[in-house]
This record gives C-alpha cells, structure tokens and sequence, in this order.
C-alpha cells in the first residue's frame, strides 16, 4: 500500500504539471513514471490501489496510438511491419513501444471503464492496422514456422490480449470503422491465405471472430458498403479450387461468422452471402473434405456445419406448409402440440446444402455430422421436422440411398428414424414403406439388420405398429424369410457359414425373429395370422440354437393364447427329444412353460400332453448327475446347473398341479410322487447302496431349519453331497406348502444374441458359490388364501420325502447323516401337527410310505429314528379312518 501510495502522489505531480510541460518532456515523464508501475503491480498481483487508474490508460493509450503511428505512417507496408518489429520488441530493459505495450495490456485487464478510456484513445484502429502488417507480412519467410522467439511469441500474446478486450465491446468495433483496415483484413483472409504469416494465422482467426461477435448496425451497413462479403466469397471460389480444403475451411469460417453474427441486427450481409454464390462455395468447400483424415480435419469443417446449421433458422417470413397426416397416429399425438414455441426452419437454401452434401458424400464423419445437425433442428422445434419433410423431404430421400452408407451412418440414421416415433410421437408411414423396402431388397444385410432393429424398438412403443406392419405386409414378408431360412438351418444340420457372412446371418436371424415376436405379442390377429402362413412347424426349428430360443419361445407362447394343446405338444415334445447334455435348453423350455402354466386353462392341455411323465423324465435322465466326484458326460456340467433343471422340473409340476383338484387326482392315482422319489433318489447324491445304516449316537442334534442355514448361509463345511441332498428337500418342502412355482433361487446367466455375452467361467465360479437370489415378487399364479394357511397343500411331495429318508446318508458321514435324517423326521412331525394335516396325510398314504420305506427304524427300538416316526405314525393312525389302512 506505501508503494502504491508513492505512485499515486507521483501521478498527481504528473497531473499538474503535464498542461505547463512541451509534449517530448510530458512523454518522457510518463515513460519514467512506468517502470515503476509495473514493478508495483508485479510485487502485489490482483491488489491496484491506484485512484486515477483511467487517467493512466488513457494517456498510455494514447501515447502507444501516437508511437505506433509515428512508426508506421507514410511508410511502405514490408518496411512498416519491420518498424513495427522495432518498436515493440524487447531488448535487454524494456524499450519504449514494449513498455507501452505492457502498460496497456495490464491496464486492458481491469475493470471496464478504464477500456472505455482505453478504447476512446483511437488504439483500436492502430492495433487493427498493426494485426493487418502482422497478417499479411510475414517476417521470415522461409522459416515463419518455428522461428519465432520467445519475446515475439510474449509480444504477440500481449497484442492480441489487448484486441480481444477491446473488440468484444461494441465502441471498440465502432471506433474501427473510420478506418479501413477491417474490411482489408476480412478480404485478406479470403485471398492470402496461403502467403500470410502462419503464425499469425490463428490469432488473426480468433480477434476477427470476436469482432463478429460484437457487430452494430454501423458496422454491417460498413461492409455492405465496400461489398466485403461479395469480394471475399469470390477470393474464396478462387482457392477453393488450389489450397488443401482445411485451410479453405479455415479462411471461409470466419467470413461465414460475419454472417450469421450480423443476422440478428442486419439481414444484409446474409443476403449478400446468397445473391454472390455463398451457398454454392460452402457445398464445394464441404464435399472437398471428403476422405480427410482424423488427424487432417480442423474444428473449421465442424464450425462450418454449425453455422450452416443456425442458418437454416434464419429467414424473412415463417414457411407455411400444409402436409397431410396419414392415419393411423398413435393416440397421444397431437399435430397441433407439435407447433411449440423454439426456432423454426426459416431458410431452406441452407438445409438443401446439408442435404446436399449427404446426397453426393460417402465420408462417414460429415454424414454422421449432417445427421447430427438434422437432429440437433428437430430439437429445436418439433415442428421442424414436418416443415422440413413436407418439403424437402430429406429422411424420405436419405432412406434410397441409405444402403450406400458406411454402417455407422446407418446406425446414426436409423436413430433418426426411431426418434420420429419414440421422440415425436409421430408415425411416418412413407418413410416406414421405403424402411420396409429395403428390408425386402436385403442390399447390405447389416444394413437391413439395423433397419429391422430400428422397426423392432418402434414396435415395442405401441401395439398399433402391430397393426401397421400387419397390414403394410411387413408381417407376411418376416414369416417369408424365417421359413427359408428355418429350412436351410434343416438342411445344413449344423453346418457353418464363414466368418462375418455367419454373424451377420444369425443376427438378422435373431432380430427377425424378435420382431415376430412382437408384433405377435397381445396381438391375437397377428398370431393367426402366423399360424395360417403354418409357420409353427418353421418356427420350432430355430429352438436349439441358444441365440434365437428367447424370441422363438415368445412367439410360442403368443400361440399358447389361441392353441394351448399345440404349444404343450411343442415344449413337452421339444423337452422329452432333448438330449442329455442340452441342460440350457431345458431350462429355457421350463421357464417358458411355468409362465404359460400361470393360467389355469392350460392345466389340462399339460395333462393331456403327457407334461407330468414329461417332466419326470427329465429327473430319469439325471441318473447319478449329482454324485460326488461327478462321472461321466457330468464332468462338463456344474452341479448348480443340475440343480437349476431340478428346481425348474419341480416347479413346472408344482404350477400344473396348482389349485387344479383333476391334476392333483391324476397324479397321485396314477402313482406319479413314488416316480418323483424314485427319480431323486438316483440323481447321485442320495444313497443307494444298501439298507438303513447301524445307528450311532448322535453328539448334538439340529433342526430342518438349521440345517438349511447352516448349510448355505455359514462358514460351516459341508460336503457337497448334502448339499445338494438339502437343497433337494428344500425345494420338497416348498411344494408340500404348495410354494414352489413362486420361488426363484437362481440367476439369469443366459442372454440373446445382440446382449452382453455371458462370462461362463466367472459366471459358473459365481452360482457354484451361492446359487441363492432374490425371491419372485411377479408371479402371476392365483393364490388362496386357504390353501397357502394349511402346512400341506401336496401331501404327495410329504411321502416323497419320507422315501428320500433312508438314502440320506454317506459313507464317513455316520454322524451328520443320521442327524439330517432326525431333522427331517422333525421337520414331517411339525407338518402334521394339526388335525387337517393329518386328515390330508392320511389319504395320500403316509402311513403305508412310513412303513415300507422306513421299516427297520421304526421298528427297532434302539434307533434314533425309532420314536420319532412312531410319534409321527400315532399322529396320523388317530386320524384313520378305514381299519385296514391302519392294519
């Protein structure tokens, strides 16, 4: 503060005595005043505590103006420019012209009443004169590449620091126009592009743009004056045609951001732009950037595009089209919602120049660009897309030539296409014909793949699309093309195409299949329509291969909605010819038929299709799969993927038996539960070996319960055989409550073609761990109350597990077999505690089960089973009614 003090007394003295001193002496007190100035400010950065600071700018000001001009004036332009050097170099202690410039440059940076003054000293023009010698001559020639000192390259900053902070005021460009240096700079850039300095280039680009920011009225009605616009579009045709088309692009943006800046105050210099050619000069600029390099293209080319691009807003007169709107529309649209306040496409001669360039270009980045920019209009108004359809018709005319594309662009144009519908809520019927088209044509099949995925996301939108490619005949020509291919897939039994040809095929597959699927979905009419072109005998053919098996059981199960017979006969049939290792195959077949088993209606289509012995002759297949170490083709099988085909088999049974009193009665009469016990009883875990074991006594005893949370989720070992002994009753005891269909123990790990491959290692490692999830809260199955209250809805299963019984047990195991085997005679004493479990047990023959199956415990005294099965068995003889059952 001292020190600024001193300062500011100094300038005071300098003050009063300027009016009485000649001006050599004035000068040179105010450029010894300086230095110590500037050391001030350096000691304390962002600190100025200095009262007459706009006094100072502008006598510094002024003074740099009369220096510069002094050295410049009356002199030939290489010979000034080289004075010009001179004055505002630095050697060894600051010179005049450096001090000056300095001065400026700090000054320029404070506040803005003191660039008022700064401005108001007539700098502005002289700088401009001293950026057009900079510009135009360059100093070495030969080496203006990387000559450049570090002092030059300081110097330079500070120059154009100085420019930027007056030109982004509007008095600074107006104090411009008295002189004629703009519009000579303007002119310049268009026609010396190639001979100026280039290292001058860049800044010349950055202070003319910031000009054209900061344009008055007074300034467009000066370069109208002297044709500017005209004289540059005319230079720029001439090195359109000799300089590389990103210098061209350079030199051209900046005369374009004359004209969309000076658009808001002033139309002239925009119709200038289009009675002289503009537009013609920026399409042969743009197409001459086709094929360029990432590493050639310069920000210019975009620039360009998004001027073009603001263009297309700016026009006179609002365009009035009158289109027709085809029917059918989705309910929610509203033609005139879409009219919304934003900007709206006024200049068609602009667009056509974007539209244009698509056309004849096959360069993916400017047609990814153009694409973008026609996305960015939309944006701006929704009514853009209908001013610019109904006359134009860009998309229309883009969907002919749209197979010609690199596959990006497809890519990025078929969004365009969705966003129609999922953006604007509109249905383009024209353009959903010429999409249609090229599907049947199939040209470029990744072309007609991403056609077909974009028509797939439509449909899922809205059922009425359902209606449109029924009646369009897009339906018909889908179910066309997956018979033939259903047949060469028959033919080729396995056989492979080559490389990309084989990829994009099963693709095209899979999206084809996909999009039958949903148009078939709540659709009744579509699925009859499918099954009278007698595509059900097609479409199960595309079952085994993994990627097209979710779609193809989609439509399935949309068949199921008309035809409950025919689809039990495809799945039970598809399940019973599946051969032992298609595990994935099974499970997707269970899955899909538990959510058709959700209806009650198709209760008795399962039965009569043999879907109970079906089912069962899945668990006869899985002979020995759980046995520990596993043998055979169950090597190659994780043991959790046996236990997922387990669980799904038993769901399946238990959602078909579910509140249906006529499957109930089927399958006990028919003696279906002793098959489901024999069944698991040789899966592998279970002993089957010999008889009840000699009993030991046992060290501690646990509860069913315990035993579940033990085994899954404590640190406790367990061998790996109980394991899955126990998850075997698990799944049991949830189908005696009549629970299992609404379970869910195991993750999704499969997905179609076109999602995320599954990590089969990881994934395996994973469930192999803990093959728990979340449980179900979707399940659609009708639940009563009544039955779900009772302990025992399928007294069946109880009996199941009573023979499951005697085989829990393992050789070196004497102890933790014959404590499972308590916990689960405990678990069946629980069950039948109440006088209706007992009833219910009775009649599904527990008894006679408890008998024949657990004969030497019951009947030997000294065996820790013995009292509880008699307790059991007591239990249920109370509640006998026909002597010879209890006999």
């Amino acid at each position: 503060n001292l020190q600024w003090d001193t300062l500011g007394r100094q300038f005071v003295e300098y003050e009063q005595m300027a009016p009485f001193l000649i001006p050599e002496e004035q000068q040179r007190r105010l450029l010894d005043f300086l230095p110590l100035f500037l050391k001030t400010w350096e000691q304390s950065p962002g600190v100025i505590v200095f009262p007459n600071l706009q006094l100072l700018a502008s006598e510094v000001s002024k003074l740099l103006t009369k220096e510069i001009k002094r050295n410049l004036n009356g002199k030939p332009a290489e010979e000034a420019r080289l004075a010009l050097k001179q004055l505002l170099q630095q050697k060894g202690e600051a010179e005049d012209g450096h001090l000056l410039l300095k001065s400026v440059y700090l000054l320029s940076q404070t506040n803005l009443r003191t660039m008022w003054n700064i401005i108001g000293s007539g700098l502005p023009a002289a700088l401009m004169q001293c950026l057009y010698l900079c510009f135009i001559f360059p100093l070495n020639k030969t080496n203006d590449d990387g000559g450049t000192s570090e002092d030059d390259i300081h110097t330079q900053e500070m120059l154009v620091k100085i420019m930027l902070n007056m030109y982004r005021e509007e008095q600074g460009v107006e104090e411009l126009l008295a002189s004629d240096k703009l519009h000579a700079l303007i002119i310049a850039t268009s026609s010396l592009w190639d001979q100026c300095s280039h290292s001058w280039k860049v800044p010349t680009g950055h202070v003319l743009r910031t000009i054209s920011k900061a344009q008055t009225k007074n300034s467009v009605v000066y370069l109208q004056a002297v044709d500017c616009i005209k004289i540059a579009i005319q230079n720029l045709f001439k090195l359109a045609d000799t300089l590389p088309a990103c210098d061209v692009c350079e030199a051209a943006s900046i005369v374009l951001c004359f004209v969309k800046d000076s658009y808001p105050i002033s139309s002239a210099l925009l119709t200038e732009f289009e009675n002289n050619d503009g537009y013609q000069l920026l399409l042969k600029i743009l197409l001459r950037c086709e094929g360029l390099q990432k590493t050639e293209r310069d920000p210019y080319v975009d620039e360009i595009l998004d001027i073009l691009t603001c263009l297309t807003t700016c026009g006179k007169t609002e365009l009035k089209v009158s289109g027709n709107i085809v029917h059918p529309q989705l309910p929610h649209f509203d033609f005139e919602w879409t009219q919304s306040s934003g900007l709206t496409v006024k200049n068609l001669q602009a667009f056509q120049v974007l539209q244009t360039i698509f056309q004849k270009s096959n360069d993916q980045y400017l047609c990814g660009r153009i694409l973008a920019a026609i996305g960015t209009i939309w944006a701006w108004n929704t009514v853009n897309f209908f001013l610019l359809e109904w006359t134009l018709q860009p998309i229309n005319q883009f969907t002919d030539i749209i197979h010609f594309k690199p596959y990006p662009v497809q890519v990025l144009f078929f969004r365009l296409v969705e966003s129609i519908v999922l953006d604007l809520s509109y249905v383009p019927h024209e353009i959903l014909k010429k999409v249609q088209c090229l599907i049947r044509e199939n040209i470029v099949p990744f072309c007609t793949l991403t056609a077909l995925q974009c028509l797939l996301s439509m449909t899922k939108k809205d059922v009425l699309f359902s209606d449109i490619f029924r009646d369009s005949g897009l339906l018909g020509l889908l179910l066309s093309l997956l018979r033939k291919q259903a047949k060469i897939l028959r033919k080729s039994a396995g056989g492979q195409l080559a490389g990309l040809e084989e990829v994009t095929e099963k693709e095209l597959n899979a999206v084809m299949l996909k999009m039958v699927a949903a148009l078939t979905v709540k659709s009744v009419r579509n699925t009859v329509v499918l099954k009278d072109y007698g595509m059900v005998p097609y479409i199960k053919i595309f079952l085994d291969d993994e990627c097209y098996r979710s779609a193809t059981l989609s439509i399935l199960e949309q068949l199921s909605v008309i035809n409950y017979e025919e689809y039990m006969s495809i799945i039970i049939g598809a399940l019973c010819s599946s051969t032992q290792g298609e595990l994935h195959l099974k499970i997707d077949l269970l899955k899909s038929l538990l959510r058709i088993l959700e209806s009650p209606k198709s209760h008795s289509a399962f039965r009569s299709c043999s879907g109970f012995n079906g089912l069962l002759s899945l668990l006869s297949d899985m002979e020995g799969a759980l046995q520990d170490p596993p043998s055979g083709l169950w090597m190659a099988v994780g043991q959790n993927s046996i236990l997922e085909l387990v669980f799904y088999t038993l769901q399946g049974i238990t959602a078909a038996l579910h509140l249906d009193p006529v499957n109930s009665s089927f399958f006990q009469r028919n003696g279906l539960f002793e098959k489901m016990a024999e069944d698991l009883g040789s899966l592998g875990c279970f002993w089957t070996h010999g008889k009840w074991q000699t009993p030991v006594t046992l060290e501690k005893t646990r509860t069913f319960a315990e035993f579940l949370d033990a085994a899954f989720c404590s640190s406790e070992p367990f061998p790996m055989w109980l394991k899955n002994c126990i998850w075997i009753l698990n799944f049991l005891d949830h189908m005696i409550k009549g629970t299992l269909h609404l379970e869910s123990y195991f993750r999704e790990t499969r997905t179609d073609m076109g999602e995320a491959s599954r990590d089969d290692q990881e994934g395996s490692q994973t469930q192999e761990e803990n093959p728990i999830a979340v449980k179900k809260t979707d399940n659609k199955f009708p639940v009563s109350a009544s039955r779900l209250n009772c302990a025992i809805v399928h007294p069946g299963a109880v009996c199941v597990m009573v023979r499951l019984l005697p085989k829990l047990y393992k050789e070196g195991h004497c102890q933790l077999s014959q404590e499972i085997q308590c916990a689960v005679v405990g678990h069946i004493q629980s069950l039948v505690k109440s006088e209706k479990s007992r009833q219910v047990m009775c009649g599904a023959g527990l008894l006679s089960t408890i008998i024949t199956s657990c004969q030497s415990a019951f009947l030997n005294a000294n065996h820790p089973l013995h009292l509880p099965l008699t307790r059991v068995f007591e239990k249920l003889a109370s509640q006998a009614i026909q002597p010879d059952v209890l006999r």
